[in-house]
């Protein structure tokens, strides 16, 4: 199968290209290096240097003729999503939309996205599932919620069919500690140079965390099935930020106390998300428990540091 992968150079992307590839699919790449970094991209992968937004991104399309579109570029970052939200729906609404129609001018039967836990808000109640109500706090949570109305109708007028995708919180190698980074690799990163990290609040908040080989494994899966459907994809478990500093203390041995800063304004206190409609579908369920995953990931950080 021949497959585009937006944002492929990224840390998510370029690991599903990777899981892509294992699995014998032709893999086209489409990422303008804003965050995403070369080194991380399959050399099995052709890729292209350009902008969702750019005018002449149908070129691709019309010399490449993907069957299946993977649309992992975006904006992620919350806070430049309040800071500058013509940016934030240019990039997540304009620039998707100019994706698909690159999508229907030049026939992709499928589009695969991920959409984020970010347009539930303050969950109601937990475990959060598909038909929680949404309750975005941000543009980030409009923007990406935006898509998934676009992805149905387009599937409606055109016949794409489409697999939405809302992650929690991904973790795994090649996420890094800048910019919008994950709290685990802000740990494992900072405790590996012997910087004491930062927790905001009191460290109590819980998270659900899916580590991102469980994450490919859900998008290669949606190639052929769960289509025309929105699902979680998680891990149905929670641990607060304490406990995941002590856990990568004691895997990374060290004896480290975190400062405690001042509550983020518009933080969520406590969310985890069920996946139990994905399983019923396909069967997926996630596989790495999270000491598995953070073994994964310590692994990539040292090996990194010693390059």
């Amino acid at each position: 199968m021949k497959i585009l992968v937006t944002g492929g150079a990224g840390f998510i992307g370029s690991n599903i290209v990777d899981g892509f590839i294992e699995n014998g699919h032709d893999v086209i790449v489409v990422d303008n290096f804003s965050h995403g970094n070369k080194n991380n991209i399959n050399k099995k992968a052709r890729v292209y240097n350009i902008d969702i937004r750019d005018k002449d991104l149908y070129k691709v399309f019309e010399k490449e003729k993907p069957e299946v579109v993977c649309h992992h570029a975006a904006q992620i970052s919350v806070p430049k999503s309040i800071d500058n939200p013509i940016e934030d729906a240019d990039i997540n609404i304009i620039g998707s939309l100019n994706l698909l129609e690159c999508c229907r001018i030049y026939g992709v039967k499928k589009v695969t996205y991920p959409a984020s836990a970010a347009i539930f808000g303050e969950p109601q109640y937990l475990p959060v599932d598909e038909s929680h109500p949404l309750d975005m706090m941000c543009g980030y949570g409009i923007t990406k919620h935006t898509i998934e109305h676009y992805l149905e109708t387009y599937s409606k007028l055109y016949g794409i069919k489409y697999t939405v995708m809302r992650y929690s919180n991904v973790y795994g190698p090649r996420q890094d500690s800048t910019g919008e980074g994950g709290v685990v690799a802000i740990f494992c990163e900072n405790m590996l140079e012997n910087k004491v990290p930062l927790i905001f609040g009191d460290g109590t908040q819980t998270r659900d965390f899916v580590f991102v080989k469980d994450v490919v494994n859900a998008n290669i899966i949606a190639l052929t099935d769960l289509n025309n459907g929105i699902y979680n994809v998680a891990t149905d478990t929670k641990i607060s930020v304490n406990e995941l500093f002590n856990t990568v203390n004691i895997l990374l041995d060290k004896n480290m106390r975190p400062i405690y800063k001042e509550e983020r304004k518009g933080d969520i206190k406590h969310s985890y998300m069920t996946y139990n409609k994905i399983n019923k579908e396909c069967g997926w369920e996630p596989k790495y428990s999270l000491e598995e995953g953070l073994k994964q990931t310590i692994n990539y950080y040292v090996s990194k540091k010693h390059e």
